[in-house]
């Protein structure tokens, strides 16, 4: 089995369910068509991830995931920069959003499986002190939505509905069902 991530997080959440795979990261360049929803987008995201490692992996079992933050009909990944992940966060604070995170599974025999997982997630007033502590510590840098919840960005959230894990970025006990269900 071939997780197609460089995610620790990812790393570690799918070792919940085996620690029988390798790590080989998808290095294509993410693209999406305008005007797609937010759960399309990860769907479509982790089966270009997925078909880029197969294409040399195809005796082994490939695992891609992808996770965005959506708010008012808008995808937000990974920030560019400090000014982003501030102005993102401002977007967030006190609103509810959701996370979408898509899982594609190819099998060694090429069938694939794609899902999607949405959790919603509250976020509590944020001053602009909170805001620019939690953006200088740098952790918003490598997370959709300029957060992360297993981190510091624990403080932000006021509540959340559906998979805690889905919003750290792979919905282990939905994949572990595909999983099972498949092999």
């Amino acid at each position: 089995m071939i997780l197609a991530s460089q995610s620790p997080r990812r790393r570690e959440l799918l070792a919940l369910i085996t620690e029988d795979f390798k790590v080989i990261p998808a290095k294509g360049e993410e693209m999406l068509p305008d005007g797609i929803s937010p759960k399309d987008a990860v769907i479509l995201l982790s089966r270009q991830k997925a078909a880029e490692i197969y294409k040399e992996y195809k005796k082994e079992t490939i695992i891609a995931s992808d996770t965005v933050v959506a708010i008012d009909g808008k995808i937000l990944g990974k920030p560019k920069d400090k000014a982003d992940a501030a102005e993102m966060l401002r977007l967030l604070s006190g609103r509810r959003h959701s996370v979408f995170t898509g899982v594609c599974i190819i099998s060694a025999d090429g069938s694939e499986k794609s899902f999607a997982e949405e959790t919603n997630v509250e976020f509590w007033e944020l001053s602009e002190q909170l805001i620019e502590q939690y953006v200088a510590s740098g952790e918003p840098m490598d997370k959709a939505g300029a957060y992360g919840i297993q981190g510091a960005g624990a403080l932000l959230v006021k509540c959340i509905d559906g998979d805690y894990y889905n919003v750290m970025g792979l919905p282990v006990g939905h994949l572990y069902r595909e999983l099972s269900d498949t092999f």
